[in-house]
């Protein structure tokens, strides 16, 4: 387990009243079908925040799908975008100890504090990267959140290797900076 999800957890109790495995026990009781819901019950059942309830849910998650089984699932068809994944996060990695990178169905969440990005295979030859840029004006490769709707502000297409460019780095760690 990487150093920030550990602190993450270790913080679980000050920051939410009760431990994971608690938190665990909680959802075990419950029969939620999508990670969504369950987020948005320990939020206004529990008055947990966005962050530890997406990260209690993503490990509850986990004791019945490793979260390398997820992001393998998601790139079954889409094996040529695997190397621009592979690539975003070795390179968001690097930003600091401090981010808890997050499978689910069909995406990878980044978060700091806050999600800051989203990684998705949207097509069979594009990844779409979702940043959370608030006041940022559209321009060069940052597009509007297009089918990411509200969970970002923007969008920036990938289709290759070389798109991971110091562009794309810039906007990456600029989202990652505002997540405090």
């Amino acid at each position: 387990m990487d150093k920030a999800l550990q602190t993450i957890i270790n913080n679980m109790p000050e920051k939410t009243g009760k431990k994971l495995e608690e938190w665990i026990q909680i959802l075990a009781k419950e029969n939620f079908d999508k990670h969504s819901i369950a987020v948005k019950f320990l939020k206004t059942e529990h008055g947990v925040t966005h962050g530890f309830a997406n990260t209690i849910v993503t490990l509850f998650k986990d004791k019945d799908e490793p979260q390398q089984d997820l992001v393998f699932n998601q790139y079954i068809g889409k094996e040529s975008l695997k190397p621009i994944y592979e690539m975003l996060i070795s390179q968001i990695k690097l930003f600091g100890e401090d981010i808890v990178i997050s499978p689910k169905k069909g995406s990878v969440s980044l978060i700091r504090k806050t999600q800051f990005a989203l990684i998705k295979p949207a097509t069979k030859t594009r990844i779409d990267l979702g940043l959370k840029l608030k006041g940022v004006a559209v321009q060069g490769c940052l597009e509007n959140s297009g089918p990411f709707g509200t969970m970002c502000t923007h969008r920036i297409q990938l289709t290759g290797i070389s798109d991971v460019d110091p562009e794309v780095l810039k906007w990456l760690s600029m989202a990652y900076n505002k997540s405090v």
